[in-house]
């Protein structure tokens, strides 16, 4: 069956080219609805066109003020098959990428690979998920499964209106094939650090610098002795690292300030390193007498834990390429994406299965042309093979 599907794919390149470049050609910011509308409604009207049951789900999070959502695309979900069963095929068509990318990183074909914002990260990686599904589905090979997609439009953001979605078909489904870019050679993502990001907020006593200093408590003062302590909550053996990469604070040289504020970074590749970080960092007390602290924040993003699940679906995966004259490697990234947060629900999580390329969030981002019927038609083994229920 796998070389049925590596045929099938070759001859899909046509196809395959023009549908990642329909994405690519309308640009998505994150922070632009109507353009990440515009895209979404281009997606959504090539999955109708190939019999999915497409529904435009709007922003919503409880608690999320109207004006924060109104400043979000749509998400879609696309079904195919009536199966009982599900496996989820997850990725996000927003880009970091702003409107007028275009004019100086143009949409071109060029030494084997095609060019342009957000090609890489990830909307490639969409036209193989597609590509794949079809693939299946023209074999018959779903049976008693059915294929959900769902498509987010603030993954770029941090997933605050998407991640309720996310975790609700997680729930339902076998397992899920995360679509974000593949690592250098293809290889899959069987592990990502957890990410977390704190404020921390210093508050002193103002006070004139030279003709009343000691009335002064300096929350800039404050806040140093802050970051060195904070610097020593890392352990970049474990893969634990705490990053300070924001300061501010104080109004004029010549006044004791009375406020500063760093925000902080966090990673760690385990929930139970996550979790020490956070206790930490909220445990945190004032080390200069008239000072107050406060911290806010936390890990957002749960690690993707290389588990039994994990470690099953990449054999499997891993088999399908194998059985193609392919070898699927694998590995571990330090960002997070939204395969974190359905794999820390405990369900089988493989991320990574968008293009092979480079250039995420830079200005060179491409794919390999050559390395996407062949990448599709693994996905489509794997997808048969799950769908089986092998």
């Amino acid at each position: 069956m796998p070389r049925q599907f590596l045929d099938y794919c070759a001859g899909q390149r046509d196809w395959l080219l023009d549908f990642i470049e329909a994405l690519v050609a309308i640009e998505s910011p994150s922070d632009d609805p109507t353009a990440v509308n515009r895209c979404g409604a281009e997606l959504a009207s090539r999955l109708q066109a190939l019999g999915g049951e497409v529904t435009r789900l709007p922003p919503s999070t409880p608690g999320l003020p109207t004006v924060a959502l109104a400043k979000v695309g749509d998400h879609l979900r696309a079904s195919f098959g009536q199966g009982s069963r599900q496996i989820l095929l997850l990725g996000h068509f927003d880009t970091v990428w702003p409107i007028g990318q275009l004019k100086s990183m143009p949409l071109k074909r060029e030494d084997g690979r095609i060019y342009g914002p957000g090609i890489f990260d990830m909307k490639a990686g969409i036209g193989l998920a597609t590509l794949a599904t079809r693939a299946v589905l023209d074999a018959g090979g779903l049976g008693q499964c059915r294929v959900v997609m769902l498509w987010t439009s603030d993954e770029e953001i941090g997933s605050t209106t998407s991640r309720a979605l996310i975790e609700a078909e997680a729930q339902q489904s076998d397992a899920v094939l995360v679509f974000e870019p593949s690592l250098p050679g293809g290889a899959l993502k069987t592990s990502r650090k957890g990410v977390g990001q704190f404020e921390l907020r210093a508050r002193g006593v103002s006070a004139h610098a030279g003709l009343d200093p000691a009335k002064g408590v300096s929350a800039v003062r404050e806040l140093a002795r802050q970051i060195v302590a904070i610097d020593d909550l890392q352990d970049p053996g474990r893969g634990v690292t705490v990053t300070v990469g924001v300061i501010a604070g104080g109004t004029r040289a010549n006044v004791v300030p009375a406020e500063a504020h760093a925000i902080i970074d966090a990673r760690a590749v385990t929930r139970a390193d996550a979790e020490r970080v956070e206790r930490a960092m909220k445990a945190l007390v004032p080390q200069i007498a008239g000072a107050q602290l406060t911290v806010t924040g936390g890990f957002d993003r749960p690690p993707l834990e290389r588990s039994q699940g994990v470690a099953k679906l990449f054999e499997a995966a891993k088999d399908v390429a194998k059985e193609l004259g392919l070898t699927l490697q694998e590995g571990s990234a330090g960002g997070g994406s939204d395969g974190n947060f359905t794999a820390a629900l405990g369900v089988p999580t493989l991320d990574g299965f968008g293009a092979v390329g480079d250039g995420a969030h830079a200005l060179h981002e491409h794919v390999e042309i050559a390395a996407l019927a062949p990448r599709a038609a693994v996905i489509a083994g794997l997808m048969a093979r799950l769908a089986a229920g092998s």
